[in-house]
């Protein structure tokens, strides 16, 4: 973990806001800490600038208050919603992450590019998906 913490992967303005608990188990945390090792440290150092994670692990409480699919893998630790600043960016992060042929899960330039989700499992369950909407 060379460019992100836990604490910015857990952390939630909705759970802030309406006192709701997002705290990962060991299994969670385990699975955000191979995220960060697997996925977004190599993606930052390929980028080669900042990327802000708009949201990464959230409990089934704050999945469900946000309007998150039941099976979200935010909840599980294995994804995070992130953003270089702009939509243009956001378009090119998606695209070197491809090209640099990360082992994601999936990936998802959501609503045009306002935001890549990105996810993990394992080397053996990556799936390589990945989508544009919008």
């Amino acid at each position: 973990m060379k460019y992100f913490t836990i604490a910015e992967l857990v952390h939630s303005d909705t759970a802030q806001k309406r006192g709701l608990n997002n705290v990962p188990d060991s299994v969670e945390r385990a699975a955000l800490v191979a995220l960060v090792d697997n996925v977004l440290d190599p993606l930052r150092e390929a980028w080669g600038g900042p990327i802000t994670v708009n949201s990464g692990y959230r409990s089934q409480a704050v999945n469900k208050a946000v309007g998150g699919v039941s099976a979200s893998q935010h909840t599980k630790g294995q994804a995070a919603d992130i953003t270089v600043g702009s939509i243009v960016d956001n378009r090119r992060l998606f695209q070197l992450a491809l090209d640099i042929k990360l082992d994601f899960d999936q990936m998802i330039l959501e609503n045009g590019g306002v935001w890549v989700h990105i996810s993990y499992k394992s080397p053996k369950l990556n799936r390589h998906m990945a989508f544009r909407q919008g």
